[in-house]
Order: C-alpha cells, then structure tokens, then sequence
C-alpha cells in the first residue's frame, strides 16, 4: 500500500509549520528547497535538521527532497557545473533525514524537435544522453542508494528521450501523472511500463494550470489510476498541491477511492 504525501507549501508560511501542519495528515512530506540570488535559501541548518528529525520520529514521516527545479543535469555532465554544485548542497544539507528519495528533472533545453524545442545549436540525442548518464551517475555517488534518485517526466518534452538514458543508470522514476494528462497522454499503460521503477508518484488535478485539485479531474480519468496505484504501487504517492483546499479535497478523492475501490 502506497503512502500519501504532499508538498512542504501547503501553508503560507516555512518549512517547519507546514510540517506541524502536515504531520497526521499525511505520511510523507515532499521538501521543495531553493536557493536563488534573488530569494535566498531554504536549505535546512542544523536547528531545522533536528527539529524534522524529531518530527519524523514522533508521527511517523518521511521525507522526499525535490532537487530544484533549475537543475541543468544534462548540460554538460561536469561535476563542477553549477547545477550540480547546488544538487550536491541540498542532498548534504537532508542528508541527515534519510530521504526515501530525491526527485530531478532532466534539463532538455537542448534536445532537437521531437525531443525537445531547441532548434539552434542543439544537441544530438546521443550526445543529450550521454551528458544525462554522466550527470545521474555523479549525483548517484553521493546519496547512499542510487535507486533513490527519481527521474520525473515533465510535459514539455518527449520523455522517451531519457529511456535509453534509465537503461544505463539504476536510478528510479518519480511518474508525474499530471503532466501526463497534460500532454493530453492516458496515463495508465504508461504506469503499466513504469512502475516496476517508480519509487514516486505525483497526482494532481489540472484546471487553469497544473497542481490543483483532484476534484477538477473526471472521476473517470482519476479514479483508475489510484485504483491501480492501490494493487501495485507501495511508494510514495505525492498530492503534489500547494494550498489547504486542493489538498484536502485531493485527500478526500484519494481515500474514498482506495478504501471503496
């Protein structure tokens, strides 16, 4: 049986209220971390290390770590690349909080039509993809387990670019379903493929954008999914929202569907 989770911004306030806010509400709690010249840094410090530690303890969490969301893995593959430098902060900085995995996107910006938009001075797609094997193998080498590391399909680019990518590297998938259904995909044999590597699943309702709640989806397109998440899936299950209403109205389509069927 899959764990439910969602993201660290559910309140508007830091990382430790939402976490109180959180904690018997959900099982696991995605930390979305930033650092940026513009808005600074929510990397944990020590006091905020201890203070999650001992929330986990008490109720019975987890945490997943989103790398951020600028992370460019495959634009070189260099240990020295920026990118990396930051990934390898923020895996030191959870480190002490035994992650159940870490989610990245794969940068695309330079992949060619049909695999990306690039259209000057792109990469080939061997070329892409040996730049990703190198960087997901450099990431890999500083967390304890490589299958933690989870691979996120995104809707903007063709996700097969990366399958050859998955072959060479024994990392996870983290299968974002909302961006299935944004690409207009039905998400269910993709699952099917997927989730013998799927270490995390994101689920979220699309309306005027992505991340909302799951009442907005039909009950047709939603339910099947969780109902095979339920026979198949034993990870981590993300209701990747961020504000109270869409999560407990997406709390509320995901139990009544695992516990009716």
């Amino acid at each position: 049986m899959f764990r439910i989770g969602t993201t660290s911004y559910i309140i508007p306030a830091d990382i430790l209220p939402n976490v109180d806010y959180l904690a018997g509400r959900v099982s696991d709690i995605q930390l979305v971390l930033f650092e940026t010249d513009s808005h600074g840094s929510n990397l944990p410090d020590a006091d905020l290390r201890r203070a999650l530690i001992d929330r986990a303890a008490r109720h019975d969490l987890t945490y997943t770590i989103h790398l951020p969301l600028d992370l460019r893995l495959a634009d070189g593959g260099a240990a020295e690349h920026e990118s990396l430098v930051k990934a390898r902060r923020v895996i030191e900085a959870t480190r002490e909080l035994n992650p159940v995995a870490y989610t990245l996107h794969l940068d695309a910006g330079r992949l060619p039509p049909p695999w990306g938009a690039c259209r000057e001075r792109p990469l080939s797609l061997a070329v892409w993809q040996d730049q990703a094997v190198r960087a997901l193998e450099t990431v890999s080498a500083w967390i304890p387990d490589p299958r933690l590391l989870c691979v996120e399909n995104l809707e903007k680019w063709n996700p097969d670019a990366f399958e050859s990518v998955l072959d060479r590297v024994p990392v996870s998938r983290t299968a974002d379903i909302g961006h299935l259904w944004l690409e207009g995909k039905e998400p269910l044999p993709i699952l099917e493929k997927w989730l013998p590597r799927t270490r995390v699943v994101h689920l979220h309702g699309i309306g005027t954008r992505d991340h909302q709640s799951l009442l907005l989806m039909p009950a047709e397109k939603r339910d099947p999914v969780v109902r095979l998440l339920k026979e198949r899936f034993d990870g981590i299950l993300t209701l990747e929202v961020f504000n109270e209403r869409d999560l407990a109205e997406s709390l509320d389509v995901v139990r009544g569907v695992r516990e009716t069927g």
